[in-house]
């Protein structure tokens, strides 16, 4: 065998000269520097940035195809609104309406006609990392449309919605909870007046 196919003719380890030079002058130069964020680089995204990147590109595709088409610079609260509303109907929670038989029980016996909607945390979620992708990108966060007031009361109503459609039982354990310890209260302040006297 002859040396270059590497059976043999040196010591054990022994490598070509030139690899060797070449690896020791990357660990030796400035080089390392960029070696090192080369393989910062090539470590994959986390979960949630990988999300926020999905979720804003999904955003943008939505307002070039909103009719009109809209730039971000006039993308307003109201327009972040039609935005979530759009991705209700890839949602899946149902939300009883109030004339619904089924409203107020968390785990309906049968099915209904009334509409799938997002998640409220999914929805806060989304617009958490909406948020934070706008500033990344080059938004000023006074000028975010995703934390603005219309917004932050959307989310609230929906959240409140989604309470009551579907679990109606909390809030009746909820005042019979209330009337226990008002009851309860009333039992102790009345045995502290009797063992005053």
């Amino acid at each position: 065998m002859d040396s270059t196919s590497g059976g043999g003719g040196g010591p054990p380890g022994a490598s070509d000269p030139n690899t060797a030079e070449a690896a020791t002058g990357q660990a030796e130069g400035g080089s390392a520097s960029s070696a090192s964020a080369s393989a910062s680089a090539s470590a994959p995204p986390s979960r949630y940035e990988s999300q926020k990147r999905r979720d804003w590109n999904t955003f943008l595709q939505y307002l070039r195809n909103h009719k009109p088409p809209l730039t971000l610079a006039r993308c307003s609260g109201a327009h972040v609104i039609e935005f979530l509303k759009y991705l209700d109907q890839f949602g899946k929670t149902k939300v009883h309406i109030t004339g619904c038989p089924y409203f107020g029980h968390p785990n309906p016996p049968a099915p209904c006609a009334c509409p799938l909607k997002q998640a409220w945390g999914s929805l806060d979620a989304l617009i958490g990392r909406l948020r934070a992708a706008y500033e990344e990108n080059g938004g000023r966060p006074e000028s975010n449309p995703f934390g603005a007031r219309a917004v932050r009361i959307y989310l609230r109503e929906f959240k409140v919605e989604a309470r009551e459609s579907s679990k109606l039982k909390y809030i009746y354990a909820s005042f019979a909870f209330i009337f226990l310890m008002s009851a309860s209260n009333e039992r102790c302040a009345l045995g502290f007046q009797f063992g005053e006297s």
